[in-house]
């Protein structure tokens, strides 16, 4: 038998990979690690969303803040707190899809992790069935929320995973903006 030995390249070996590929023609492009367009974008983790291409947006221009759903949580505000107070950001792009898994759930998922793995998690899946209604609550969430010193440009919108737009959703507190 050999002293060596054999295994499978895995999906992180493939990444590790062309890592090294990319590395070998990079160069520092010298920019500190505040957002040249002062945004930050929270948005599902979909693999769907190419974010950078969807929004014409370079390396550098945004924080990108992305979990599943694309949901406000206290880790959300966390980032966009450290993104504002400490880098610099002003406005907020809130991004969620049609067609999400967390509409698919409900949390009685944390009640089946419970039953499996013998402790309940602490944080709530974040379900929803109506994707609008979601994307006003995670306005919200970032509007009210007391860590957030700015907090007057804080825009949501729900992504069409099968035309690649972006549909804005409105909310009654929002004065309506002509074009």
């Amino acid at each position: 038998m050999s002293s060596s030995v054999s295994r499978t390249a895995t999906v992180t070996d493939r990444l590790v990979e062309a890592n090294r590929a990319y590395a070998a023609g990079f160069t520092d492009p010298g920019m500190g690690a505040r957002p040249v367009l002062r945004v930050a974008v929270v948005a599902c983790m979909d693999a769907r969303l190419d974010l950078h291409a969807a929004l014409g947006l370079a390396l550098g221009d945004c924080h990108t803040i992305r979990n599943a759903g694309g949901v406000v949580t206290d880790d959300t505000i966390r980032s966009l707190t450290i993104s504002q107070r400490a880098l610099g950001t002003r406005s907020v792009v809130l991004i969620h899809h049609t067609g999400c898994g967390l509409q698919t759930l409900t949390e009685d998922f944390r009640h089946e992790l419970e039953l499996e793995v013998g402790q309940r998690p602490a944080w709530a899946v974040e379900a929803f069935r109506d994707v609008d209604q979601d994307v006003r609550q995670s306005m919200q969430r970032v509007r009210t929320s007391p860590f957030l010193p700015h907090t007057d440009d804080v825009r949501g919108f729900v992504f069409d995973v099968t035309t690649g737009l972006l549909r804005e959703v409105v909310t009654s507190s929002v004065n309506c903006r002509v074009s």
